[in-house]
């Protein structure tokens, strides 16, 4: 299927939620057409150092399709919106349209199994509660099944401080266990 591109320096993974700023009319008209057509489009991430900007952007080609859940204007006279990651999904081939917004077509990938979050981990859950006790972690609204190795990994890797290339390996992966087992080595070299 065919959807618009928004390259981002951030990740949303299935459940999780991400404030944006949009005052590109490339992205204004992307929004409008979303929410006419009530069709999602995809968050990918920028690769290192990358700008969506460039004609030549650079992205990598795993993501998350979004729909908007909430929106108001903003003071300076951007648009700011709250979009809910769907389903991840695979960037099969891109293009550049002519007003400068990126599509693609895209494959949706196969859900992760839902996996029990293992005793052992039970530490990341507790990191995951405090981190959504921050204000602005606590304004997404989140609702997280703790007990889902899923969410909690997603969650942590949307939200703990890491580079590009950690982040999207984290995105790429479909199992939670091992997701969680990465987050829990990252989380000890933090420490």
């Amino acid at each position: 299927m065919n959807r618009a591109l928004f390259p981002l320096n951030s990740v949303v993974l299935p459940g999780g939620r991400l404030p944006l700023r949009l005052f590109e009319r490339r992205y204004m008209d992307m929004l409008t057409h979303s929410l006419r057509a009530r069709e999602p489009f995809v968050l990918v991430l920028l690769e290192q150092g990358g700008s969506d900007t460039r004609a030549d952007v650079a992205f990598h080609p795993i993501g998350c399709e979004v729909s908007v859940v909430d929106f108001s204007p903003l003071e300076n006279g951007f648009l700011g919106i709250t979009v809910e990651g769907l389903s991840k999904v695979s960037v099969a081939r891109n293009w550049r349209e002519t007003d400068g917004l990126n599509r693609g077509d895209v494959v949706v990938l196969p859900e992760e199994p839902r996996t029990p979050t293992p005793l052992r981990h039970e530490d990341l859950s507790e990191l995951l509660a405090a981190l959504c006790r921050h204000p602005s972690v606590a304004e997404l609204d989140l609702s997280i099944d703790y007990d889902d190795a899923r969410q909690v990994g997603w969650r942590l890797t949307e939200l703990l401080p890491m580079v590009t290339e950690q982040r999207q390996s984290l995105v790429e992966m479909d199992d939670p266990l091992e997701r969680l087992e990465i987050l829990s080595r990252l989380v000890e070299d933090m420490e």
